[in-house]
């Protein structure tokens, strides 16, 4: 391979799921649907399988470190996807490289609990997470059971998830995508874009029944990181984004 792929190359921060439909697997699907050079730094192995986690082995936080400099030394990224960090340690190692190099977009995805139950990242890793990475970030990515966490109370209608998107973008000061996947009762799934401004984008689709959704917010993810990657600005980010998971 040369020096420099001519693709656009994103770099994802994530666990590697070993039954392939999250983490890592997923992203780097992700990205070369889309056009993308994948790239990875990873964060824990994991035993699991789409029905739940049984194993967590996370990497020393300075090998995680290592990963993305190594990436970052071969090849220009063009946009970084986190997912699973697990610890407050990794949280440090991740956001001291994103100190060092601002100008590298960054979708942050918090991912904290498995649908299956499994803690995705300690409790104690949470306020790490909130000074330390959140506010280096071009868009937060949380569902509403993650922005629940960050800001004490979780949107039971469509109307609610608009002010906790404004509330949660005010507080950490960058763009929240709150995603309502999770909003019972409602036969379309609203997805809302929140900017520290208060501009807000909504996105609405027919919600789609009787599919597994296991790797849903990490593909999303991902795919937003591939669109910046590719310069779309965030709002086409997140419309290309949304089209192609339900895609």
């Amino acid at each position: 391979m040369s020096k420099q792929s001519d693709m656009p190359v994103a770099l994802s921060i994530a666990g590697s799921d070993s039954g392939g439909g999250a983490g890592i697997q997923a992203d780097l699907l992700t990205f070369a649907a889309n056009g993308v050079f994948g790239t990875t730094a990873i964060t824990c192995l994991t035993a699991q399988n789409p029905d739940g986690v049984t194993g967590i082995e996370a990497m020393p936080a300075d090998f995680v470190r290592q990963q993305i400099e190594q990436v970052h030394r071969y090849f220009t990224i063009g946009a970084i996807k986190t997912g699973m960090l697990f610890n407050d340690e990794i949280v440090g190692a991740v956001s001291g490289f994103l100190e060092d190099h601002p100008d590298i977009p960054v979708v942050v995805d918090p991912v904290m609990v498995a649908t299956s139950g499994a803690v995705l990242l300690h409790e104690k890793a949470i306020s790490a997470l909130q000074l330390k990475l959140l506010p280096r970030a071009a868009v937060l990515t949380p569902n509403l059971d993650e922005a629940a966490v960050l800001i004490g109370s979780r949107a039971n209608t469509a109307e609610g998830m608009k002010n906790d998107a404004l509330r949660l973008a005010s507080t950490v000061g960058v763009p929240v995508l709150l995603k309502g996947g999770h909003l019972e009762g409602s036969p379309d799934v609203v997805d809302v874009l929140a900017f520290p401004d208060g501009t807000i984008r909504e996105f609405s689709a027919k919600r789609i029944e009787n599919v597994d959704t296991h790797g849903s917010g990490c593909t999303l993810s991902s795919a937003i990181a591939a669109r910046l990657a590719l310069k779309d600005n965030l709002v086409q980010a997140v419309g290309e984004a949304l089209g192609y998971l339900r895609g």
